[in-house]
């Protein structure tokens, strides 16, 4: 680090006022690490993806973030700025296929947007020889060393656990073996040990951290910039971290009263006439020891029959003999019924639905009950469901262009070092659009605009250029342009055949009998002027005109 040549040592005074601090007292860069327990966060997204609902939600946003083009069978698509011709296209086509199998992107865009996507941060260490991308995991990058006299710009990432020789990721170094710790010695020939029940690994990894320039790491943050978390991104399971949490104790205590208070109970009503209540226990307990133990005789060894107390589950096949008087006074057995409402999940539901919502997931996508699974597609055009879609759709585009512009810069990179000429500002990567519910919006309208205007077309007040303008919403320069077509397909759909000179040659039609007609020339010499040949199929009124024996038919 030459920066270390440089610096000058401050001594900070204690005693000064927090007001006098500054940030800029130092010329040491400024070191950003994220949220205070960023890494530790890390771990419970992980056990907020256990959740079936956030699942199927982050599988959800992935799948429509990385869908196919059709052109170019990849998750990305090439966005031209300006007109591109020929052999740049095709040049741009073969690098993106050379590029996407690499880095095997047609298989990994999916993982890399969830995981993007699920902790806000997806690390890459690039290959500066074949600029192959390897991933980093993003507890393994504990920093950022800013340089913020050049306008926040990351010049190192703190990173432990790689190999910096990146020959190391394809070949095995015995000297790199002797820089691991297991349990204390060196090498991997310690076996593994177990204390007091608890299992011990024989491996652990090198904590070791290296500063790794920025240039060779490919950072894709889920942040734009303004918050306190930069560089570092934003997952979008922070949110829904409180609902999650709440949903989770309402599940598990909806299991425990299920558990303890569904079955029916029995209750034994144990008549003790007017003994005294130590007595009156002292018969209780045993009344209840002779309900709940059943006497099995059992032979041992030494040949004496014993009975043997055995524990009875109460069946519910056996049958209670108490005595009773004469008054009808005595013991008896009365079930005391279990818990209500074991089948209302109203609650569990509302949790459900409010965790959907704060992750944009329009809740047609993940029905929540039996009788939501057996819904029928939906595309997005009926009801009220197309506002949740279309503005999940808008959400899974924001999150494409805050991840797209570092994979952008990444192939843009790649076509430098591969010596394609092509400027970088012709063309943006970009992930393919997910679905596009504005369309079918647009189709809707149309719709019913075209039957308000053939409702209202008949009506004698009205006038027709009116109701396209006002009902249809043309404009001006779009009502011109369509009655110019509308003349020009009328004029062709009454236009004679002019090429079938001998048809109209039978019935005595001439070109000037044609309204607007312009007779073409005839380069292979006419006979003279006004007189066309075979190709024009008209000859002047003085020609004598050919007989035609099939113009009959023809008409």
């Amino acid at each position: 680090m030459s920066w270390k040549k440089h610096f000058t040592r401050y001594d900070t005074d204690t005693s000064t006022s927090r007001a006098k601090a500054n940030r800029w007292q130092s010329w040491l860069p400024e070191v950003y690490s994220g949220q205070p327990n960023r890494v530790e966060r890390y771990t419970q997204y992980d056990q907020m993806d256990m959740d079936a609902e956030i699942n199927g939600a982050l599988d959800t946003i992935a799948e429509f973030g990385t869908q196919e083009d059709s052109d170019t069978e990849l998750p990305f698509r090439i966005k031209y700025n300006n007109d591109a011709t020929e052999a740049e296209v095709q040049a741009l086509g073969t690098s993106l296929r050379q590029w996407s199998n690499l880095n095997e992107l047609h298989r990994r865009a999916f993982g890399i947007m969830r995981s993007a996507i699920k902790y806000g941060d997806q690390f890459f260490l690039r290959d500066p020889e074949t600029f192959k991308l390897y991933w980093v995991n993003p507890e393994d990058v504990s920093s950022a060393i800013v340089n913020e006299s050049a306008g926040k710009e990351i010049d190192q990432y703190i990173v432990k656990n790689i190999a910096l020789n990146l020959q190391d990721m394809v070949a095995v170094d015995t000297r790199k073996l002797q820089n691991t710790t297991a349990n204390g010695t060196s090498g991997y020939t310690t076996p593994a040990k177990s204390n007091a029940g608890v299992y011990h690994g024989g491996y652990n990894q090198n904590n070791t951290e290296y500063a790794v320039d920025s240039k060779h790491v490919v950072h894709m943050a889920l942040s734009d910039g303004m918050n306190v978390n930069w560089p570092f991104g934003n997952s979008i399971l922070e949110s829904v971290f409180k609902v999650y949490k709440q949903k989770e104790l309402l599940e598990d205590s909806i299991i425990i009263y299920r558990v303890q208070r569904a079955p029916e109970r029995r209750v034994f009503y144990i008549d003790v006439g007017n003994m005294p209540s130590h007595k009156a226990m002292a018969f209780v307990e045993r009344v209840k020891n002779e309900v709940h133990q059943t006497r099995i005789p059992n032979k041992t060894g030494g040949g004496t029959n014993v009975m043997d107390a055995a524990y009875n589950p109460l069946s519910i096949m056996e049958d209670y003999f108490f005595a009773q008087t004469a008054e009808g006074r005595g013991s008896k057995v009365d079930v005391l019924q279990g818990g209500d409402n074991l089948g209302e999940i109203d609650d569990l539901k509302y949790f459900n639905n409010k965790l959907l919502r704060g992750l944009r997931i329009p809740s047609s996508y993940l029905p929540t009950g039996p009788d939501d699974g057996t819904a029928t597609y939906q595309d997005g055009r009926v009801g009220t469901a197309l506002i949740q879609e279309y503005r999940f759709s808008k959400y899974v585009e924001r999150i494409q262009a805050i991840l797209q512009s570092v994979l952008d810069k990444e192939f843009k990179m790649f076509l430098k070092f591969r010596g394609v000429d092509v400027p970088s500002s012709l063309f943006d990567l970009a992930f393919t659009e997910p679905q596009s519910f504005s369309q079918y919006r647009d189709i809707e309208l149309d719709s019913q605009r075209a039957q308000l205007f053939s409702n209202l077309e008949g009506v004698p007040y009205l006038s027709r250029r009116f109701i396209l303008k006002k009902y249809l919403g043309l404009q001006e320069d779009e009502l011109v342009e369509n009655e110019m077509m509308w003349r020009a397909e009328n004029n062709d759909m009454n236009a004679p055949d002019f090429d079938n000179q001998n048809a109209l040659g039978g019935l005595g039609v001439r070109g000037g009998d044609i309204e607007g007609f312009t007779p073409t020339p005839v380069d292979d010499g006419s006979p003279e002027e006004g007189e066309v040949g075979d190709e024009g199929g008209v000859t002047t009124s003085d020609s004598p005109v050919p007989d035609d024996p099939g113009g009959d038919d023809e008409i």
